[in-house]
């Protein structure tokens, strides 16, 4: 699933290419596409004819665009496990899993091309949270490490009232937003922390450590546009991030720890894959 490097280097595609482009029209193919929208699939294209974009914004792994006549309301876009944001000229092939596609006034079109169909478009109201407008749906959603508002003392309070994991606290979207499975590992690796270990029982300086980890595996992997494995993540004209190059630990089961030299090892994590060094990260006494 996209994590927040592959989302913001859309979102960045998406404000170069978006903004002050009229929408003209927009076409539905797969319902699951708008299944979040409830009115459906032809009031969602109503709702989109003939506005103005005006912003592309972001918060954790959500996306919506702002319109210039529309101070209330928001498109919003979730990705899920294969959603691309494309932006075409209109003369090139379709792509065959492209289920939504907006015609614009510059001749390009936006496609949401989503292969397994988990991500889609929903229109939502706006509402004020923390001193921020988000959709209601992203309502729920705490800030990121590279939001400038985001409060990392406020983040250490929160991972230590989690009285679980590190790494699940991590990867609490209501605690901070963002980071997946990928980016959990790098910084606990780079932190020197192995994610089974609890929260609530690490010193704030530990966890403010952990999270000055995060930030810079952030910054590191949005700089090389994100991370890709195969072709499901693209920005938005079509090219693949390179930071799979530059990881420590994540799919790197039994090769050496680039720090240490020790074999990675891999374990089960909330039914996903969790990779650490062995000498690096001990793990926690049972």
């Amino acid at each position: 699933m996209p994590e927040l490097p592959e989302v913001e280097t859309v979102r960045r595609g998406l404000q170069a290419h978006l903004v002050d482009r009229t929408i003209t029209r927009v076409r539905v193919s797969h319902p699951r596409s708008v299944r979040r929208h409830e009115p459906g699939a032809a009031d969602l294209a109503a709702r989109l004819a003939g506005r103005r974009v005006a912003s592309v914004q972001r918060r954790g792994k959500f996306l919506w665009l702002t319109f210039a006549d529309e101070t209330d309301s928001a498109l919003v876009v979730h990705l899920g496990m294969s959603g691309q944001m494309l932006v075409q000229p209109a003369a090139r092939p379709m792509e065959r899993h492209a289920h939504i596609v907006a015609d614009l006034d510059s001749g390009d079109q936006l496609r949401f091309v989503d292969q397994r169909t988990f991500g889609g478009w929903s229109y939502t109201d706006l509402v004020e949270v923390d001193g921020s407008v988000v959709p209601t749906t992203v309502s729920h959603i705490a800030r990121d490490p590279i939001d400038p508002r985001f409060d990392p003392t406020a983040t250490v309070d929160a991972l230590r009232a989690k009285r679980t994991e590190v790494k699940r606290a991590l990867l609490d979207q209501t605690v901070v937003s963002g980071i997946g499975n990928i980016y959990a590992d790098e910084a606990l690796w780079r932190a020197k922390l192995h994610g089974m270990r609890r929260a609530d029982v690490q010193t704030r300086p530990r966890l403010r450590a952990v999270l000055e980890a995060v930030r810079a595996v952030l910054d590191d992997a949005l700089a090389a546009g994100g991370t890709s494995f195969d072709s499901l993540y693209v920005n938005v004209n079509g090219e693949s991030g390179y930071f799979d190059r530059s990881l420590a630990v994540y799919g790197r089961t039994e090769q050496p720890c680039p720090r240490c030299g020790a074999p990675i090892r891999r374990e089960r994590f909330m039914n996903r894959s969790s990779h650490s060094c062995p000498r690096c990260q001990p793990r926690p006494a049972r």
